[in-house]
């Protein structure tokens, strides 16, 4: 078998850096609303960011979208979504264990212990308490924030020549297993609840992600061959028995 070439080499690098970029944006965006994130969208940088990686991943352009009046019009849109709604329950949570139907016939703690499992892998534990969601290894930021470091460690070992099989494998099975369904539930979910206000790239987002991902774990697993079936539900955690993507 011939060694890739230069090119393909270069361009394999060029996507691992538009998805890790990717991840990182949506992941910043899903957080809670920082003066920052405002600045972002209202002066453009956000979107000078997005579409090329965009552009790379896909082939489309990323939409021109108006950002939200204010700060505060940014804050009460991802608040009336994602943290406050019926009986104290927020109408689209950003938590996998919020929503019954993806732990797959298992208990909270043991979903949870399975999600940490991959963390512990790679040594990355889940956000801390200044980022709003300490002790929630199913959030769908530090799900994409893990998905930007299993982009980062690949194109690390693509650059010095070492096998980037295990990341991709790694990166797979978190798709198939958590972050797609993830994804897709939130995207019904916020059509289910014609939820209004919300910034239109964090709209966007919620639209676009889960097909992106689905494309991202198919084009995986013609590289690694397709995810294996996760084990028993009874299992206190997939990955304590030994190193998966070795």
């Amino acid at each position: 078998m011939s060694a890739p070439s230069p090119t393909t080499h270069a361009g394999e690098a060029d996507r691992l850096v538009a998805a890790e970029t990717l991840y990182r944006l949506a992941a910043a965006l899903f957080g809670y609303p920082l003066a920052e994130t405002q600045q972002a969208l209202e002066s453009g940088r956000l979107r000078e960011a997005l579409t090329p990686a965009w552009q790379t991943l896909t082939g489309e352009p990323w939409p021109e979208l108006p950002a939200s009046p204010d700060l505060t019009a940014l804050e009460l849109g991802y608040m009336s979504t994602f943290v406050q709604g019926r009986r104290g329950k927020p109408r689209v949570p950003l938590v996998a264990s919020a929503y019954h139907d993806l732990l797959n016939g298992q208990t909270p703690g043991s979903f949870l212990l399975n999600v940490q499992a991959f963390y512990r892998h790679f040594d990355l534990q889940a956000a801390q308490g200044d980022e709003g969601h300490a002790d929630e290894p199913d959030h769908l930021v530090a799900m994409l924030e893990f998905g930007a470091l299993l982009c980062h460690l690949e194109h690390q070992a693509l650059l010095a020549g070492r096998d980037t099989a295990p990341y991709q494998r790694a990166q797979r099975d978190f798709i198939a297993r958590y972050l797609e369904p993830l994804l897709t539930t939130i995207q019904a979910r916020f059509h289910a609840e014609r939820v209004s206000g919300l910034d239109p790239t964090l709209a966007h987002l919620i639209e676009v992600l889960p097909r992106w991902a689905s494309n991202q774990q198919a084009a995986l697993a013609s590289r690694v061959g397709p995810c294996p079936p996760p084990r028993g539900a009874e299992e206190r955690s997939e990955l304590d028995s030994g190193p998966m993507w070795g």
